[in-house]
This record gives structure tokens, C-alpha cells and sequence, in this order.
């Protein structure tokens, strides 16, 4: 049996080291760039970032090689991003979602519903865009940026092209609106919000939890934004990201339903996204390591923190790789649209976020 498992994991190994190589390296420089102090204080930027923006440098590279290396690519873009979703777990415990509670998950699940109904109307009734593009988007605006995308791209096997565009809608924004919030708050520009608010604000809206984390950095640096605020938008981010697992079991259950009443010879049936249940499993795992010094001699704290690194590992490496498959032509032909939807549903996180952030005053600030 070990035998087998051996073989099979240096068959894997070999069919994709080429690929991996190539991703590796610009892991490597991902994470140089974004362990720089210089850079860390200048632009609080994530090697996630990093990743995804040298892969599409090096996106018509690839493409040009794209036999050498696309096994391994397409391995560092679906297998290590699902390993990547399973493992965040050890970034949430079950302590931290509680301390929020009912109103936390009220908040979050509004933000959800509202912000996907409304990329599936405009996508597909004003833009023209297929389903498929539209949820993808609505799913990568309203819960956990290129995660979310990505997991509901794998649970409805669209195209993977479909799913790359709507990263790259989520990344921009992201990362313009991680930047505009703290300067908003800094500048007094938001009325009637004080710190906490600003931090219910920033969990509940912004795209990626990285992102999150570098706004309420950068709010640190800039204004009397605390590490209490801090936590309670990340706290309020890691709600999102809870609901992200119903979430995949619903959509992916109706889209299938709907395209199979709509097709006769569909045979396609729903894909269970068995990675969701596993992320949860993790947090739960988390939660009990976290209450103990040692587990089976070994200290929890460097169990912990290993699997926080190697989340950030898979995390990287899946979006170098995708990066990496952003075809030019591609997007310039189609991507317009995918943009200007994203760039509509940026705004209506600001609103809508704004209002039920006040609507939610002394509740959960």
C-alpha cells in the first residue's frame, strides 16, 4: 500500500515538476517582495498579490510554452488551491466566530445575498454575460475574493477562462479599495463611523481577507484605527468566509438542477465540494489545538503556524498559476464587460456596506 501511494506521488511529481519549477520561482520572488520592509510598509502588499501580478508579466511566456508547463500549472491552480482552502482553517477558530455571534453572521449573509443577486441581474440582463461569468463574479465580490471564485469555478467545472477574469476583477478591486479605505477614514470621510465601525465596514466589503488585513494595517499607521478594530473586520471577514461552504453546496445545486431541466441530454450531476466540509473540519482541529500546549509531544503553537505557512504556500502558488493563464487576447475581447460589472458591484459593497454597517449600530459596535 505505501508502495503504491509512492509511486503514484512521484508520478504526479514528475508529470507537473516543470510547471511547478516555473511556479515556484515566482513563489520565491512573491514571497521576497513581500517580506521586504521597505515594500511591507510602502504598499502592505501580500505575496498573493505579488504572485498574481508577475504571472500575468509572464502570462504570454507561458503561452508560448504553455506544453513545457501547463500540467504543473494547472496542478498548482486546482489541487493546491483546494489544499490552500482546506488549511486556512488554521487561521479561524470556533471561539472567534462565536464572539461575534448571530448578528456577525446576519451581517455577513445580507452582504452575500444582496451583492450575488445582483451580479447574476446585472450580468446576465444588462451586460449580456453568460451565468456561468456572472456567478463567478457575484461569488468573488460578495464572500472571499479569488477563493470563492475559484471554488465555485471547480464545484461547476465552467471554463477555467471564466474563472480567471473574474480573479482578476477581484484582485483589482481589492486592492484599490484596501488602499481607498484607510485613506477615507484617515481624511474623516466617512460620517458617522468611528473605529469600530470602520472595522465591521472593512470585514463586511472588502474582497480578499488579505486585503482586510492590509486596510486595517495601513488604518493603523494613518489614524487612531486600534488592533480591537483590527480584529473585529477580520473577525467579520472570516464570517464570510464561513458561509462560503453553504454557499457552494446551494448554488451548485440549482445550477445544476435549472441546466438539467433545461437540457435533456445533460448527465452532468452536482459536485459535492468535499473541500468546503475538510476547511471546516480544520477549523474545528484548530479550535482544540489552540487549547493545548502539546499534542502527541509536539507544540501545538509550531503545528499551528506550520499550517498557517503552508496554507500561504498553496495559496501563492495557485495564484502564480493563475496568473499565469490570463490569455491577453482573450481578455481584451471579452473582458470589458466582466470589469464593468465588478466595478458596479465595488460600489454597491460601499453603499450597501455603509448602510447596514449603521443599521447594525450597537449591536456589533
Amino acid at each position: 500500500m505505501k508502495v503504491n501511494i509512492l509511486t503514484k506521488s512521484l508520478i504526479i511529481i514528475r508529470s507537473n515538476f516543470k510547471g511547478l519549477f516555473f511556479v515556484s520561482c515566482i513563489v520565491g520572488c512573491s514571497m521576497y517582495l513581500s517580506n521586504l520592509q521597505s515594500i511591507k510598509d510602502s504598499t502592505h502588499l501580500a505575496a498573493t498579490a505579488f504572485a498574481i501580478i508577475i504571472g500575468v508579466l509572464l502570462s504570454p511566456w507561458f503561452f508560448k510554452y504553455q506544453h513545457t508547463f501547463q500540467s504543473g500549472v494547472h496542478f498548482s491552480a486546482k489541487k493546491l488551491l483546494r489544499l490552500g482552502i482546506v488549511l486556512y482553517g488554521f487561521n479561524i477558530t470556533l471561539t472567534e466566530l462565536l464572539s461575534v455571534g448571530l448578528w456577525g453572521f446576519l451581517l455577513s449573509l445580507l452582504i452575500i445575498i444582496i451583492i450575488f443577486l445582483l451580479s447574476v441581474l446585472i450580468g446576465i440582463k444588462i451586460f449580456k454575460l453568460d451565468k456561468e461569468t456572472s456567478m463567478l463574479v457575484g461569488a468573488g465580490s460578495s464572500i472571499c475574493g479569488a477563493a470563492a471564485v475559484l471554488a465555485l469555478e471547480s464545484s461547476l467545472k465552467s471554463d477555467p477562462f471564466k474563472g480567471i477574469l473574474a480573479v482578476g476583477t477581484v484582485v483589482i478591486f481589492g486592492l484599490i479599495f484596501m488602499f481607498l479605505y484607510p485613506i477615507m477614514f484617515s481624511f474623516d470621510l466617512i460620517p458617522y463611523f468611528d473605529q469600530n465601525a470602520m472595522g465591521v465596514y472593512m470585514g463586511a466589503t472588502l474582497h480578499e481577507v488579505a486585503n482586510v488585513v492590509g486596510a486595517a494595517e495601513m488604518a493603523k499607521d494613518m489614524s487612531n484605527f486600534n488592533q480591537s478594530a483590527a480584529n473585529l473586520a477580520i473577525i467579520i471577514k472570516m464570517m464570510r468566509v464561513i458561509l462560503l461552504v453553504p454557499f457552494l453546496l446551494i448554488v451548485t445545486y440549482f445550477f445544476t438542477k435549472t441546466r438539467h431541466e433545461n437540457s435533456k441530454k445533460t448527465s452532468k450531476t452536482i459536485t459535492i465540494p468535499y473541500f468546503a466540509f475538510a476547511f471546516l473540519i480544520m477549523i474545528a482541529v484548530n479550535t482544540f489545538l489552540s487549547k493545548q500546549e502539546h499534542f502527541l509531544g509536539i507544540d501545538t503553537n509550531f503545528i499551528i503556524n506550520t499550517g498557517k505557512l503552508l496554507c500561504t504556500l498553496c495559496i501563492v502558488y495557485a495564484m502564480a498559476a493563475l496568473g499565469l493563464q490570463i490569455d491577453f487576447k482573450k481578455f481584451l475581447k471579452s473582458g470589458f464587460k466582466v470589469f464593468a460589472l465588478a466595478l458596479i458591484l465595488a460600489f454597491s459593497l460601499i453603499v450597501v456596506g455603509y448602510f447596514l454597517t449603521l443599521a447594525f449600530k450597537g449591536i456589533l459596535w
